[in-house]
């Protein structure tokens, strides 16, 4: 779908996304990642991909995103944009706590755009649903 065809408040967020790229701290990778999150309130929080020499250190754009809303006090997110090679896992899991029916907004280069939800990416997820239920 095409950006302009999307309401104002989800055109921010994809704006967002696309300009946390610009902060990226990717010396190893050189593979830009920006992020945002649209919270309840409708405020709109970013993040970008942050690498460390020590690999596994590293941390995803979305992630930072989700961190940043909720040392910010927030709990309840509506949204996430995000570059098109779709959120990984790690971040899928990171949205599945907060809200299995996010929806996530893939822009391409072009700025062109796909919606899918997190329950659509990660079906089967571990969610805090499942803390609740009887153990076996």
């Amino acid at each position: 779908m095409e950006l302009k065809s999307l309401d104002i408040t989800i055109q921010n967020l994809i704006q967002a996304a696309v300009k946390a790229k610009d902060q990226a701290y990717c010396p190893y990778s050189s593979f830009r990642v920006g992020a945002a999150v649209l919270c309840e309130n409708d405020s709109i929080v970013s993040g970008c991909n942050v690498e460390n020499a020590s690999y596994g250190l590293c941390v995803c754009a979305e992630r930072v995103a989700i961190w940043r809303a909720v040392a910010e006090g927030h709990k309840t997110f509506r949204a996430c944009a995000g570059d098109f090679k779709a959120s990984c896992g790690a971040c899928r899991q990171v949205f599945a706590e907060f809200n299995m029916d996010l929806d996530l907004y893939m822009v391409k280069p072009d700025m062109t755009v796909k919606k899918v939800t997190i329950r659509e990416l990660l079906p089967m997820a571990f969610t805090p649903e499942d803390l609740k239920k009887e153990r076996i």
